[in-house]
């Protein structure tokens, strides 16, 4: 190092020459950590005088201020938090979550922002570097998925105190365009029908029971015969499944009890029969906590892919709109709004809470809205208000 000389302004101040005979500046704290344990925190190659001290005032002022941490992890990169946010953290997240954090981090994350120091990183570069990179890649749900991620990410980084707050909540990211993802009610009577007549019988019973209840495809997969009450005509909710296996719902909204139609019940009746006589077939008995829907090859619960297909076989039968298995869900809340059932009630029913009610299915209370206002308007024209000229 340089023979250092000191600046008359701050007694950590000091200044150099360089190899190329050019003056800098640094400067040099020392502190001690939360532990009481002395530090020295020093930066170098500042081009003036001024620079360098702004920044060591900076540091003195966090330091009066109790943010040590902000101080120690300054030139830490957002690589190098992300590690540790995710080794800190993994444990207590589920295997789905886990998996889609990594996932993220190692492809997405990393690459275009990980190199960024994580307290210098601006909004303007976060969006030029990562979401406009993004948006060239992914659709702008998964887009939003990955900025969500991201600001999970800093919003540890300020609980654990490196940042003074997250600086990239307030970013807009265009939405989807909606997909018409449900199906009017003479469109699930024909796919239900076309369903019943030519599919077997577990993916008849998942399609209908999909449709009357608005159940989430993980949710239906992890019923077991427990969470049925054919006394009480209820169907509880706690647990979803997918590939990766059986785990309790993400949100507590999940966890509910809801009342089913008797002619779901009716179904999961003879449904319930007909998995006794598949399994004793090959000498094993219907045990209350075996899943609902099960494949006849294996015995055990249907896969994710199976119902998918069915849906898709029976769409292409049946002549009705293209949809998803999430679809009638969408399907089960639209039919709901259109009979005038009371959005808290719906919310419940779905595992949901109003607000995202209103936000999934806003188009189609704008269209009861409009009702309304012609409905209104057409009651008071006998008392000759309103009435057409």
């Amino acid at each position: 190092m340089a023979k250092l000389n000191k600046s008359k302004k701050d007694k950590d101040l000091y200044w150099y020459t360089n190899k190329k005979g050019e003056k800098l500046w640094m400067y040099r704290h020392k502190y001690k950590d939360i532990f009481g344990n002395r530090r020295e925190k020093k930066k170098s190659s500042f081009e003036s005088e001024d620079a360098a001290l702004k920044a060591l005032l900076k540091v003195k002022s966090d330091l009066l201020d109790g943010n040590v941490q902000q101080v120690e992890k300054d030139q830490m990169t957002v690589g190098q938090w992300l590690d540790i946010w995710y080794e800190t953290h993994k444990d207590d997240w589920k295997v789905s979550t886990r998996q889609i954090r990594e996932e993220a981090i190692k492809q997405q994350m990393k690459p275009l922002i990980g190199k960024e120091v994580l307290v210098i990183l601006d909004k303007s570069t976060y969006k030029r570097k990562y979401i406009n990179k993004l948006k060239k890649t992914y659709a702008p749900s998964t887009v939003r998925l990955f900025h969500n991620l991201f600001k999970v990410a800093v919003n540890a980084a300020v609980d654990d105190e490196i940042l003074p707050r997250n600086r990239f909540n307030n970013i807009a990211i265009q939405k989807n365009k909606p997909r018409d993802n449900f199906l009017t009610s003479e469109e699930l009577v024909k796919l239900l029908t076309n369903a019943k007549e030519h599919e077997n019988e577990t993916i008849y019973t998942f399609l209908l029971t999909l449709a009357f209840t608005g159940l989430r495809k993980g949710e239906a997969l992890g019923l077991q015969w427990n969470n049925i009450n054919f006394d009480d005509k209820t169907l509880t909710v706690e647990r979803t499944r997918d590939r990766k296996g059986s785990r309790t719902p993400k949100t507590k909204n999940s966890y509910r009890t809801i009342p089913i139609d008797d002619y779901v019940l009716v179904q999961l009746r003879k449904y319930k029969n007909w998995c006794k006589k598949v399994k004793l077939r090959f000498g094993k008995r219907l045990k209350s906590s075996d899943f609902v829907f099960i494949s006849t090859r294996t015995l055990s619960g249907i896969s994710e892919s199976s119902p998918q297909y069915g849906l898709k076989r029976t769409i292409e039968r049946s002549k009705v709109k293209d949809i998803s298995l999430h679809g009638l869900r969408h399907t089960h809340a639209t039919i709901l709004i259109s009979q005038r059932i009371p959005i808290k009630v719906i919310a419940e029913r779905l595992g949901n809470t109003p607000q995202m009610i209103l936000e999934v299915y806003g188009h189609t209370f704008k269209e009861l809205e409009t009702e309304a206002v012609t409905a209104f308007t057409e009651s008071l024209h006998g008392a000759g208000i309103g009435a057409k000229e």
